[in-house]
């Protein structure tokens, strides 16, 4: 029983990846994507390897998924633009190394016979969540911080690095300003930036001083 449902598995998740590939609508790739991702997960809870298999639904079924899923929604990408191919011998390559790959397969599969594998709690849920609260829980804290510095650096960037549109009217009080805002009469392919330190400064480059005494009068 269980190796038909691991061939069955193992089928889905081959299935799966192949409608992925063969499939040119992005967002019918991701759905099979997230198919191959759920069907290694039943196979890791098989070997004995709950852990990974959460891990499997949780972060790649789950957070990263979404994340693509919404670029493709993003971006309004329905089809591929289809484009003659460069590489021509991209296609024998991949059909070589194909047969390579099944040929290592089937050699385990023959080759490997059977044993008895010692009982170990290794890998086991239990055993990871208590050796990371308890023994590594140090470098698990300074790892959580370090990805919170990354977060508040990228904002930080992101925010720095933003541009004002020619109808954008709020002024923040530190900003880079492209220089066809501040001169009209500047080219539009003019990559050059003007720095502001205050927000007056910004609102004087702009010319939209009035229109802040006007604000701050209503």
């Amino acid at each position: 029983m269980l190796a038909l449902l691991f061939i069955l598995f193992a089928a889905l998740a081959v299935g799966c990846a192949l409608a992925m590939v063969a499939q040119r609508n992005p967002l019918y790739s991701a759905i099979s994507l997230v198919g191959v991702f759920v069907s290694l997960a039943c196979l890791y809870v098989m070997l004995a390897a709950p852990f990974i298999a959460a891990v499997q639904v949780i972060v790649y079924a789950g957070a990263i998924m979404v994340l693509v899923v919404f670029v493709i929604m993003l971006l309004n990408v329905e089809h591929e633009e289809r484009r003659p191919p460069r590489l021509k011998f991209l296609v024998p390559m991949a059909v070589v190394l194909a047969a390579v790959l099944i040929g290592e397969v089937t050699f385990i599969l023959v080759t490997v016979r059977d044993f008895a594998a010692p009982v170990s709690n290794v890998g086991l849920t239990h055993s990871i969540g208590s050796a990371l609260f308890t023994q590594y829980l140090l470098p698990f804290e300074i790892t959580s911080i370090l990805l919170l510095m990354a977060m508040v650096g990228a904002m930080t960037l992101a925010r720095r690095g933003g541009m004002l549109t020619a109808n954008a009217r709020v002024v923040p009080g530190t900003q880079q300003l492209p220089l066809s805002i501040v001169d009209p009469g500047a080219k539009p392919y003019d990559l050059r930036v003007v720095e502001t330190d205050t927000t007056d400064e910004a609102a004087r480059l702009l010319g939209v001083e009035g229109l802040r005494d006007q604000s701050k009068r209503d």
